[in-house]
Parts: structure tokens; sequence; C-alpha cells
């Protein structure tokens, strides 16, 4: 009676990690699946290269020298 008693709580136990197992297994199904997902829809969200590229830059001036000759020119309008 003992022995029986026995074998029944193991098969209750086996069928108990069995369906654990099998719960967890979906669980981690789903779960990749999800990610799989967001990864996917992260390719997605991405900017589209248009081949077109652009470039700012900022020049710095060259130094200037002095003039060799100034010039004045005189303007006069008459009325």
């Amino acid at each position: 009676m003992l022995e029986q008693t026995r074998r029944q709580d193991r098969d209750r136990r086996s069928r108990r990690d069995q369906v654990g197992r099998v719960l967890l297994i979906l669980v981690g199904l789903g779960l990749a699946f999800v990610l799989g997902m967001a990864f996917a829809q992260t390719l997605d969200d991405r900017p589209k290269s248009t081949g077109a590229e652009t470039n700012v830059r900022t020049l710095t001036p060259l130094p200037q020298e002095a003039p060799m000759r100034t010039v004045t020119v005189t303007v006069t309008t008459t009325p």
C-alpha cells in the first residue's frame, strides 16, 4: 500500500514537472517572439539612406596684410 502511494506521488510530480516545462517553454517562445518583433520594429524605424551627404565646415579666415598703397576717390555732384 505504501509503495503504491509513492508511485502515485511520483506520477503526479512527473506530470507537474512536464506541465511546468511546457509552460516555461511557451513563455520563453513568447518572449523570443516579442523581442524579435521589437527588433524588427527598430529596423523599420531607422532613417533611410538617400545617398546625398551634407558636410558642414567652418573655415578660418587667412591673416590679412596691410595694403601697399591707399587711394582716395572724391566724387562731386552738381546741383
